[in-house]
Formats: structure tokens, C-alpha cells, sequence
């Protein structure tokens, strides 16, 4: 099928549907675009479903062809004229407009926060400023035994890391189904006296909003 004849009558454009299982997109009533799978849409590994073949995976891609191992062995199959189609699930998001990067950006941001974790410039940036460079120095009470020196970036960093680890427990322990309120109550308690362990800690934050 040429560029110039894509466009058919909704009758058409089922039937072309049907023989190669082809995505279709409807403009209007009577008119459909019939949009193939192309070339550059497959990747190595990609699981994928051929009209005759049925399901496949991608092992390697030519300039025109990919070479696919289906049950009955491999073949080399050139997607658009096949009618191959994506056998893995697939995302289409309506009525967004935004910068792709930007609604990665905003996901992963959103995933990052809902799991209580951080990036670790911004666990530093909460580091008391007079902390910035400093060093956690444990020194054995054996003179011959060497010290073991921590960065206090990456001593602060795991801190909060245990802190938020803690917080989102709480959350799971309140939101829980079927734990009773006593139960709630019970646990809670363990996390509450895990607080209390590490409020020595406190003195490493810049912010009292962020301590223990």
C-alpha cells in the first residue's frame, strides 16, 4: 500500500484490518488511515504478534527486515506489509500535551516521592551547612587497629534513608486493610521508639521540620 491510496472507505479499510491486523485510526465517519508497523518501532527482545506466525521475538533487525524466532523457527519478516503488531502492552495518553521529557520527569518524580525516596543532592542540601565536608571518624580502643573514616554526606545520606524507610512503613501499617486499630497501635509503637533511637541524629539536620 502507497502513501497515496492509505486512506479508504470504512469498509475497506476492515477488510485491510482483518488480513493484516493493521492499526486503524478513523478520520470522520467513512474514512479510515490504516498505520502499519514500522521498522524503527521494533527493538532486540521485543515480543511481537504476526497475523500467521502468531507470537515471535525480535533477535535481530536489517535495514528493511527484522529476523524474528517464532514457534516454528526463525523468519525474516518485513513488519509494515506483514501487518506485525506490538505483543507487549502499550501506552497511549489522551488529552496530555506536554515535552515527553518533562512527562517522564514529572513520573519519576511523582514514583520518588510516593516511595519516600530521595535524590542525594537533596539529602545533602539538608545537611547542617558546618556538617559539609566533615567526617564520621570510629576509632577502635586498640591503638594498632586503624580508624574507619565515613564522609558525613554519605553517613547523613543513609540516615535519612532509614528515616523515610520508617515513614513509609507508618503509612503502609495505617493504610493496612486488615490490621485492627489495636494492631495499628501496637506497631506503631516499635516505629515511634525507632524514632527516639535516632533522635541523636537531629543535630545533623539543617531544618528542625526534617528531624526525627
Amino acid at each position: 500500500m502507497t502513501k497515496s491510496n492509505c486512506l479508504l472507505s470504512l469498509d475497506e479499510a476492515a477488510i485491510v484490518k482483518f488480513k493484516f491486523q493493521a492499526k486503524s485510526v478513523c478520520i470522520g465517519a467513512n474514512l479510515c488511515l490504516i498505520i502499519f508497523m514500522k521498522l524503527e518501532a521494533l527493538h532486540i527482545g521485543m515480543n511481537v504478534r504476526h497475523p500467521q506466525y502468531g507470537l515471535g521475538v525480535v533477535k535481530s533487525i536489517s535495514d528493511t527486515t527484522a529476523e524474528i524466532q517464532f514457534n516454528d523457527g526463525k523468519r525474516a519478516v518485513a513488519p509494515e506489509p506483514s501487518g506485525l503488531q506490538p505483543a507487549e502492552p502499550q501506552m497511549a495518553a489522551s488529552g496530555l500535551e506536554m515535552p515527553l521529557k518533562q512527562f517522564v520527569g514529572e513520573t519519576v518524580a511523582a514514583a520518588i516521592e510516593k516511595l519516600g525516596l530521595e535524590k542525594p543532592n537533596s539529602v545533602v542540601d539538608k545537611l547542617g551547612v558546618r556538617w559539609h565536608g566533615g567526617k564520621l571518624v570510629m576509632h577502635p580502643a586498640d591503638a594498632t587497629l586503624q580508624t574507619k573514616e565515613v564522609p558525613l554526606e554519605t553517613f547523613f545520606h543513609k540516615i535519612v534513608m532509614v528515616r523515610n524507610n520508617l515513614r513509609v512503613l507508618e503509612q503502609k501499617i495505617n493504610a493496612h486493610e486488615k490490621l485492627s486499630d489495636g494492631e495499628k497501635v501496637e506497631m506503631q509503637q516499635y516505629i515511634t521508639r525507632s524514632y527516639g533511637s535516632l533522635t541523636t541524629f537531629n543535630v545533623l539536620f539543617k531544618e528542625k521540620e526534617d528531624q526525627f
